[in-house]
């Protein structure tokens, strides 16, 4: 399709209906609009149920450059995730629920959280957590250069590698959720693997907080074997309901992996 595309615009300027000098500018915009961007979304599980990942049109590009959702659907294992952009005064009471109920997660810090939270970086490393990539700034990876993208990752890996000692990070969450085929080729290639969810729900909002029952309603409705969940962790509604969703998916039969086990990396030590 795109190899058609960048065909037909060549025909066109040959033709005279272009002028030969566009073609380049034309052969960009059509490769970026043949490249996405996609922006990460589906069909919420329900009752158990797969999510409808696999029928939103990206999947094959995910698949292709080793990008990770979902675990293994024959097993009850849940991977705990939250992004943090920036402190709202809850991740301390979450690391807390965490150690009490041993529960490992992983946590997408950007360049704001680093600076303005080292201490929570620091526990997050010492108590046997993932700490992620989200990016520097938070932008739209989609819309900046390749170089672009390796200094916004670049720039958070090496603020963690001062607090922690932590080598490579090796997880990324695209910001926004937004992403396209150069950007995970990209990022891949920097050695790391793009972390996305298949069970979320519209959490970010401090100014939207319903309450814990909501929270704990919308995502213990979505548990579903092998879900990798995404929570927020700037919402009072997550850090008060967490402890109950643990306990309820663990009364499900369900159990709480660390993210490493999902793609078969060297685990961590919860302390």
């Amino acid at each position: 399709m795109r190899i058609a595309l960048l065909t037909a615009l060549a025909a066109y300027c040959l033709s005279g209906l272009l002028p030969i000098g566009t073609i380049a500018s034309a052969q960009a915009s059509a490769l970026a609009a043949a490249d996405g961007p996609y922006h990460f979304g589906f069909k919420r599980s329900v009752g158990g149920q797969l999510p409808s990942i696999n029928e939103e049109g990206f999947k094959p590009i995910i698949d292709k450059h080793g990008a990770i959702f979902l675990g293994d659907t024959s097993r009850k294992d849940l991977f705990l995730t939250f992004d943090n952009g920036y402190e709202n005064g809850f991740t301390g009471p979450i690391l807390d629920t965490l150690k009490a109920k041993k529960v490992p997660a992983a946590f997408f810090v950007t360049g704001h959280f680093v600076k303005d939270q080292p201490e929570l970086v620091k526990r997050m490393v010492s108590e046997g957590h993932i700490v992620g990539n989200h990016s520097w700034s938070h932008p739209d990876m989609t819309t900046i250069s390749d170089a672009q993208i390796k200094e916004e990752l670049d720039r958070v890996n090496k603020g963690i590698a001062a607090l922690t000692g932590q080598g490579d990070m090796g997880y990324l969450r695209p910001p926004r959720g937004i992403f396209n085929e150069r950007t995970l080729r990209v990022t891949k290639e920097l050695g790391y693997t793009n972390v996305f969810w298949s069970a979320a729900y519209k959490d970010w909002d401090t100014k939207d907080q319903k309450g814990s029952d909501y929270a704990f309603k919308k995502v213990v409705g979505q548990l579903h074997p092998g879900a990798v969940i995404l929570l927020h962790s700037v919402s009072k509604d997550n850090m008060e309901a967490l402890g109950a969703i643990i306990d309820e998916a663990r009364r499900q039969g369900y159990e709480f992996r660390a993210l490493p086990e999902l793609d078969g990396s060297k685990l961590p030590f919860l302390q």
